[in-house]
């Protein structure tokens, strides 16, 4: 579960980070502030990174 939940926050954080840096340069508008988009990113990329790096993946809580 621990992997699964890695894994998506990483795909987020990646996302995150593209639409971010073409928010800044121009070439797309979100409707937010891309600044905001490229921290959100970096940190929902590393805490994802994070978590499939350190963590072994159980069913047991």
């Amino acid at each position: 579960m621990i992997k699964i939940l890695g894994f998506i926050l990483t795909i987020a954080g990646g996302i995150g980070l593209v639409m971010g840096i073409l928010g800044v340069f121009g070439s797309m508008e979100v409707g937010m502030s891309p600044w905001a988009l490229i921290i959100l990113g970096i940190i929902f990329f590393f805490a994802g990174i994070g978590l499939l790096k350190h963590r072994k993946d159980s069913d047991q809580t």
